[in-house]
Order: structure tokens, then sequence, then C-alpha cells
């Protein structure tokens, strides 16, 4: 298996289609898209602590936001409770800190404090906070980044990864495309590129059988050379000869500057630009959108 490596940067394509304008709202509002990668002790560059995790869901509830899907943002399904605001909320590569099981007497409980243990134990709390954030997963990056954990690092074992996707699933969260292990996608052939995007797509099947994986993440923020392979393309498995296709209705970026998405007139699903929450940069985020905040009804 290839191993993860993060680099700051962000590649932007050209123009592309917009939504059509007459189901877009009037105004240009915006609604913070965000992206966490590691959960763990502290805060670091690729990184957000426990307790870094709790506090901004109890600031983005306090500021009157609800999550919702990418997939719910594309489809304008915006199911929270009047005069509250959409936030969409992302988690990249699948590490074993976003998602880890505990086994005691041959039991498996979910870790209070692992990302979704964290995400279940707020929504307990707060029932208007439903399980609907997006995980953007890798099934065959190295470092634990295979479905949550493998190969006992940090303690999770390999049999437990299709359970974690499967459970994700049915608690209503969102799976996403992530390659297979997150492959620097500009630096491929066409055929290759289609075969990380397929093999990953292939993983999710086999956890989940049947889903239907709307929302692709670039890898790094890159396109492949061939921009279209990153919304739609083919596969044949040599070995099988399975044929697998895919198209998607949204594509995340990856930014390091504050990014309110913008939504209305030119809002582009397959070109959505997310905000990692560092330090106190989710504060200062919320306060730059407050005056074109999105409050559906």
């Amino acid at each position: 298996m290839r191993g993860i490596r993060f680099f700051a940067l962000a590649a932007l394509l050209g123009a592309r289609p917009a939504l059509s304008q007459a189901t877009a709202p009037d105004l240009p509002f915006r609604i913070p898209v965000l992206v966490y990668h590691l959960i763990g002790e502290k805060d670091s560059r690729w990184g957000r602590s426990r307790d870094g995790l709790r506090r901004d869901l109890e600031l983005l509830y306090e500021r009157g936001y609800r999550p919702i899907t990418v997939s719910q943002l594309v489809d304008r399904q915006f199911d929270i409770p009047a005069g509250t605001s959409p936030v969409v909320i992302t988690f990249d590569d699948a590490s074993p800190g976003q998602f880890s099981y505990i086994e005691q007497n041959g039991l498996l409980e979910i870790d209070p404090n692992s990302g979704v243990g964290i995400w279940l134990a707020f929504s307990r709390a707060h029932p208007d906070w439903r399980d609907r954030a997006t995980f953007c997963l890798l099934p065959g990056a190295s470092a634990g980044h295979a479905f949550f954990g493998d190969k006992g690092i940090d303690g999770q074992k390999t049999e437990w990864r299709l359970r974690k996707v499967r459970f994700l699933a049915e608690q209503g969260f969102e799976l996403c495309n992530h390659t297979l292990w997150h492959a620097r996608l500009n630096k491929y052939s066409d055929a290759v590129v289609q075969e990380q995007v397929a093999r990953g797509l292939l993983a999710i099947d086999s956890a989940v059988a049947g889903y239907r994986v709307r929302t692709f993440a670039l890898p790094l923020g890159l396109w492949p050379t061939n921009h279209a392979l990153a919304l739609t393309g083919r596969w044949t498995d040599p070995h099988s000869g399975r044929a697998v296709e895919y198209r998607f209705d949204a594509i995340l970026e990856v930014t390091g500057a504050l990014s309110g998405t913008p939504y209305g007139p030119g809002f582009n699903p397959r070109s959505i630009h997310r905000t990692q929450v560092i330090g106190e940069n989710l504060r200062t985020l919320l306060d730059e959108i407050e005056p074109h905040r999105f409050r559906p009804r």
C-alpha cells in the first residue's frame, strides 16, 4: 500500500458550468464547508484536538448552525430547524482517530474520544444536531488510513474496517470517495487516475453494497491532468473483467484560507472549496459569514 503525504496546496479548475440560476437563491449567501483530517491529542497542521472538536461543535450549535451533508447541499435539502443555518462538515482520510473501537470482553464499543464518538455524544445531548457529516474515505493507504485503521495501528483491527463504514451509512452520514490510497492525481496517466477512483468505489461497495457515492474529494486538492476524469470515468479490473463506471455530483477541493462557500447564482458543486479548522479560525469564519449566512426558512 502507498502512504499518505500531505501538502498545503490547492489546484483550481477553470470555468465550469454552474447550476441553473432559476433554482438558486436570489442572493449570494454563504455556507461554511469545513474539513477535518487527524483527530488526536493536540492541534497540528493537519490535526484537530479532541477538545478542539468538541468546542467547534458547541460553537456551531450556539451560533445556530446545524449539519447537512455535501449531497444535501447540492440537492438543496435543508432539513434543519427553522431559523437555523446549514453547515457542511467533512472528514478526510479515514484515520483511526476519526473512528475507533474499544474492545471489552469480546464486545466492540465506539471509542468516545474518537471523532465519531465525540459527534454521537454531542448529537445525543442535542437531538436537533443530526448525524449528517460527510466522510471521504481511503480504503488502502498506510499508517492506519484504511477505513479507519488496520493491522493493529492505534489498537484497530483490520476486520473492523467494513463494520465502521457500514455503521456510518446506517446512521445517515455520507460516504465520499477519496481514491484508493490518496494518490496525487496530477502525476498519473488517465488509466491510473480512473483505477484509483474506481477501486475506491469498489471498496466502499464491499462494505455497503449498492451505495451510491455522489461526492469525490481531490487528494491534496490536485486535479488530474485530464480534469474531466475527476468527475466521470471508467475502469475495468484486469483480473475479474468487471467494469466500474463513475460519475460524481460534487467535487471537494482543499483550500488553506478562510472560505465560506458561495451559495447562489454561480454556485458550482463541481468545485466546492473547504476550510480546514485550525486554532480559532472557525470563530473568525463564522463572524465573516454572519452578514450573508443562509437561513433556508
